[in-house]
């Protein structure tokens, strides 16, 4: 495929004639794929959202392991996959971000990481006819994460399709594979998904036509489930047992079926955090339309930050059905959570990523 002089706006077949951007960058026989692996896989900030899995002739690979690549594909030199990468160029995203409301809130009809407001939040969506379907990552006996697509509330009663499982799974790839469908998408992730979904949103208008709501999932670091798996068995730890993971006051805590549990300082875990997460400031995720994680609530509790109309609606409806208890969120400690990933994670803009040895107490 002959690249023009000038990188300028295409129609690619495989994505239905869907635009995509020939990005800023000056053509120099080098693919696509090329520029993201040096750019961003090969200099070490690839958060693994799997964005760039859009790619029309699936040349990327999206893994339980760094992103890879399978030239033998042929790329085709769309450069949708850079166009979309939020890790491309990158200037980190951090605070609490712009909001209208803040509260905490414990949902009455479902059990969940803590207060359960992220299926409670998708659950009202479908009640009230604003998604089709919404994607949730679930897990196995082993706590491997896989997707699942929610298209009734009461299959959010199953716990292994609720809480938090700390390892990557496949949203993304999952939502480019659904997209063309028409369901209206209900979607959740981490701040860095979030951030991959808004740029695609950005140059891909069926994006924002089908998917009208984004939850965010406070987050420090995520892991590799197979790193994470071996690592916390060889620690005596085997989420074979497990019945809930979770992560407070810096520690790691595995609960489980028994009654036990299992706590190590998440600063001993270092050794299996990515290296993307090392330059992610993003706490809270800005760009959601809702945020929400257990920072700044009572125990039972979860902290939801509204950020759109869409998420403001969909509060008002759960407070008028009576569907969860709230209170007030304590906002300071979100805040001390969202200064304080800025400070273990320093990045230069230039690409040349900071180490940090300081960690909270």
């Amino acid at each position: 495929m002959t690249i023009p002089k000038g990188w300028v706006s295409i129609e690619v077949k495989e994505l239905e004639d869907l635009p995509c951007l020939r990005f800023a960058e000056k053509p120099d026989r080098r693919s696509s794929w090329r520029l993201l692996k040096e750019k961003v896989v090969d200099a070490g900030i690839c958060s693994h959202c799997g964005t760039c899995t859009i790619c029309p002739v699936d040349l990327i690979i999206l893994e339980d392991r760094p992103l890879d690549f399978d030239p033998k594909k042929g790329c085709m030199g769309c450069g949708v996959c850079v166009a979309v990468c939020p890790r491309y160029k990158y200037v980190p995203l951090s605070g609490v971000g712009e909001y209208t409301e803040a509260m905490a809130g414990r949902s009455r009809r479902f059990a969940g990481q803590d207060g359960a407001m992220v299926s409670e939040f998708m659950a009202t969506a479908l009640e009230m006819k604003i998604i089709d379907v919404a994607l949730f990552v679930a897990r196995d006996e082993f706590f491997r994460p896989y997707v699942v697509h929610v298209r009734n509330p009461d299959e959010l009663l199953d716990r292994k399709v609720t809480g938090t499982k700390y390892s990557f799974a496949s949203v993304m790839p999952e939502l480019h594979r659904i997209i063309k469908r028409g369901d209206r998408i209900g979607f959740i992730g981490t701040p860095c998904m979030i951030s991959g979904l808004r740029k695609t949103q950005e140059k891909i208008p069926l994006y924002r036509k089908n998917v009208p709501i984004a939850v965010a999932l406070f987050c420090t670091e995520n892991f590799y489930w197979h790193q994470l798996y071996e690592f916390l068995k060889e620690k005596g730890a085997d989420l074979k047992e497990a019945e809930k993971t979770d992560i407070t006051k810096g520690n790691f805590i595995v609960s489980f079926r028994d009654g036990s549990e299992f706590t190590i300082p998440v600063k001993e875990m270092e050794e299996i955090v990515p290296e993307g997460c090392h330059v992610c400031q993003d706490f809270s995720g800005v760009e959601s339309d809702v945020s929400i994680g257990s920072v700044g609530s009572d125990p039972g509790f979860s902290t939801v930050l509204v950020r759109t109309p869409i998420a403001k609606k969909i509060l008002d409806f759960m407070i008028k059905k009576e569907y969860i208890e709230t209170e007030k969120a304590k906002m300071k400690i979100v805040q001390r959570l969202c200064d304080y990933k800025i400070k273990i994670h320093p990045y230069n803009p230039e690409g040349e990523k900071e180490k940090s040895g300081e960690q909270e107490e």
